[in-house]
């Protein structure tokens, strides 16, 4: 059941309007209301949208006792798409003019001969697709938590996140936007007092003084998204400069290993992209001499242990998603047991990361960002052009 077993993949979105605080029947009677297969309208592009209670694929059947858990609503969005293979739309239509051009003198068809073989394969494979054959079935797993009131979608994809977004408005009455690095940061800082310094601020240059350019990968630099990148390249000057055990805004501590994969893009376009896969990538000396041309982390995988908790992971800096999360292994015995502490898992890992990224942003927003700047430029040039 998605969020519940194995390892966890999801970008996180806040809900936006009051917290629900705790879930009810009225939530499960508006998921079902709108569940896969009920309205039996699709989008122009003949995709189908709708909920389901994420047990399995063909799930609707929404219960408090499956679907609401530890103060979460777990459920799915579906999407079935009907999507006839390209090559067999070519095979009709070719089947069409090869018939057209037998009763041709010229043995050649015409251009309206061309034109009305492309349509009758059209119908035909319409004729074959009303049936079901084509279809394609896709379900992402939700996990809605009234406590954060924050909405954890189990995809990347930014198509299905806007016909998401949709649904949810038209299901639930309420928007729902990504929480990315930049709107992660901002709402960090609240509590700071320091959102200003996030809305000033524009990408470091880690090469000379002075400010950066924004990355091309970010579309818009109002996000903020480019202090995802800024983020993982502190955290990886840290931990090669021996300061692996970070101390947290609530008096905890975390211990962090940057394992197992790595990516990095140049932020102008210029020198392509490097991704490495090792135990640990960042100490292999291609790792920093992509650096030192100028490129930016943009996806990496760590280790992160607070309070005897361990979890494995890869952050994708901009979206700030998480992907292949591995929680602790789970210490109830009983199945609804089980199930509350994997959210009360979820929580833990979510407060980890948010004190960890909270931690630098209160560095990125304070005087002795301009000095840590410095002792990363410092890194970067030592070795420089060694082999």
């Amino acid at each position: 059941m998605g969020f519940f077993s194995g390892g966890i993949s999801f970008t996180r979105f806040r809900v936006k309007g009051k917290n629900p605080n705790s879930f009810s029947q009225d939530h499960l009677e508006r998921l079902q209301a709108r569940a896969i297969g009920k309205e039996r309208t699709a989008n122009r592009d003949g995709i189908e949208a709708g909920w389901t209670a994420g047990g399995h694929l063909l799930d609707v059947r929404f219960n408090l006792e499956k679907n609401i858990v530890n103060d979460t609503l777990h459920f799915a969005f579906r999407l079935d798409a009907n999507k006839p293979p390209a090559d067999l739309l070519r095979a009709y239509t070719q089947m069409e003019i090869d018939a057209a051009a037998a009763e041709n003198p010229s043995g050649r068809p015409s251009q309206r001969q061309k034109r009305d073989a492309r349509m009758a394969a059209m119908e035909k494979l319409n004729r074959e697709a009303s049936d079901g054959r084509f279809l394609k079935r896709k379900a992402f797993p939700l996990l809605w938590d009234a406590r954060s009131n924050e909405l954890l979608v189990g995809t990347t994809s930014l198509s299905v996140h806007e016909r998401l977004a949709f649904h949810f408005e038209q299901t639930f009455g309420v928007k729902i936007e990504p929480l990315t690095a930049g709107a992660l940061a901002h709402r960090l800082a609240q509590p700071r007092g320091q959102t200003r310094a996030i809305d000033d601020a524009q990408p470091t240059s880690f090469h000379k003084a002075g400010a950066g350019q924004t990355p091309a990968w970010i579309g818009d630099e109002a996000t903020k998204d480019f202090l995802g990148n800024e983020f993982l390249l502190w955290l990886w000057h840290l931990v090669e400069n021996h300061q692996d055990v970070i101390p947290l805004q609530d008096g905890t501590e975390v211990t962090l290993m940057l394992a197992r994969t790595l990516s990095l893009e140049c932020p102008r376009g210029q020198t392509g992209k490097a991704t490495l896969s090792a135990d640990i990538p960042t100490r292999l000396p291609e790792s920093k001499r992509a650096l030192q041309e100028g490129k930016m982390p943009r996806k990496c995988g760590m280790t992160l242990v607070r309070q005897d908790d361990a979890y494995e992971l890869s952050l994708a800096a901009e979206l700030f998603s998480v992907s292949s999360l591995k929680l602790p292994a789970m210490e109830a015995l009983e199945e609804r047991a089980r199930l509350e502490e994997r959210v009360d898992q979820i929580r833990h890992f979510l407060e980890t990361l948010d004190l960890l990224f909270d931690a630098f942003g209160k560095t990125r927003c304070s005087d002795t960002w301009q000095k840590e700047t410095g002792k990363i430029r410092k890194w970067l040039k030592s070795g420089e052009g060694e082999e």
